[in-house]
C-alpha cells in the first residue's frame, strides 16, 4: 500500500472490506475518495495548445486600472485560458474581455479567513463573473490535523461553484506542507469535489516544482485538474510541469513562455 493510501484510509476511516466506488477489482484505496468516474481525464494533455493552459495572471497589490485592461487585451490577442485576477478587479475585468474566461482568487494569499467570508467573497466574485475560483486553504488548520475543517471548508466553496456553473480550484501553498500534509491537502480536495489542485499563491515560500505536481497528479489520479503556479517565468519550465501531470498553468510571465523567451 502506498502513503496517499495509507492516509486516505486513516482520515477518511476507510475500511480494507469497502468496495470501490469507481469499479473495478481493486479495493479501496485514494481513487475512491470520491467517484470521478463520469469525468474525463484531465490529463495528459497537447502541449502544443499551451496558450489555452494557461491562467494569464496579476495579483499583486499595486496592480492599477490600465494593467488589468492589459492584462485583458494580451488574453484575448493570446488566447490564454483565463485572466487570473484580485476580486476587486473582476468586474473590470469583464468589461475588456468577450472569449477568455476569468479566474478570481479568494481567501487570497493566506487562507486564513472565516469560512463565511470566504464563501461570501467566492459568491460575490461569480456575481461579477468570474467563472472559476482559486481558493487558498486554511494551512493552520490542516497542519493541526483539523481535517473535518478543511474538508467542510472546501465543500462549501465547491457547492457553490458548481450551483453557478463555475469550477473551484484548491490552492494547497505545497512550500508549506510536509509530504504527508501534500497528500492530505490533496485527498480533502478531491473528497470535497474540487475541481484541481493547484500549488501555491506565488506569495509564500517556495513555489510550483516538478516534484510537487508529479506527487500531486498521483495523489488525485486522471480525472481531477492540477495547476501549477509560482516561478513558472519560461517555456521550458512550463512544459515540464505539464509532463510531471499538470493541466494548467498560473503564470504572470505569460507571453514570454508561449513565445519561448527568457
Amino acid at each position: 500500500m502506498n502513503r496517499a493510501e495509507e492516509l486516505a484510509k486513516k482520515i477518511f476511516k476507510l475500511d480494507d472490506t469497502m468496495e470501490s466506488r469507481s469499479g473495478g477489482a481493486h479495493k479501496i484505496s485514494l481513487y475512491s475518495v470520491i467517484d470521478r468516474s463520469q469525468f474525463e481525464d484531465q490529463w495528459p494533455v497537447s502541449k502544443t495548445k499551451l496558450a489555452g493552459l494557461i491562467d494569464h495572471t496579476i495579483l499583486k497589490p499595486d496592480a492599477v486600472k490600465d494593467e488589468i485592461i492589459h492584462l485583458c487585451q494580451e488574453a484575448e490577442k493570446y488566447k490564454f485560458r483565463s485572466v487570473c485576477v484580485n476580486p476587486c478587479q473582476v468586474s473590470l475585468a469583464r468589461e475588456y474581455l468577450t472569449s477568455v474566461d476569468i479566474c478570481c482568487v479568494v481567501g487570497f494569499p493566506l487562507g486564513a479567513n472565516r469560512t463565511d467570508i470566504k464563501l461570501q467573497e467566492t459568491l460575490q466574485a461569480l456575481a461579477d463573473g468570474a467563472v472559476e475560483i482559486d481558493m487558498v486553504i486554511n494551512v493552520g488548520m490542516l497542519k493541526s490535523e483539523n481535517y473535518e475543517f478543511v474538508l467542510n471548508e472546501i465543500t462549501e466553496l465547491a457547492r457553490a461553484c458548481h450551483e453557478n456553473a463555475a469550477i473551484l480550484k484548491v490552492i494547497i501553498e505545497t512550500g508549506l506542507l510536509s509530504l504527508d500534509e501534500k497528500i492530505i491537502a490533496c485527498l480533502l480536495a478531491k473528497k470535497a469535489g474540487a475541481d484541481f489542485v493547484k500549488t501555491s499563491t506565488g506569495f509564500s515560500s517556495g513555489g510550483a516544482t516538478v516534484e510537487d505536481v508529479r506527487l500531486m497528479r498521483e495523489v488525485v489520479g486522471l480525472k481531477m485538474g492540477v495547476k501549477a503556479s509560482g516561478g513558472i517565468r519560461n517555456t521550458e519550465t512550463a512544459l515540464q510541469m505539464i509532463e510531471a501531470g499538470a493541466n494548467r498553468i498560473g503564470a504572470s510571465n505569460s507571453i514570454k513562455i508561449i513565445e519561448g523567451k527568457e
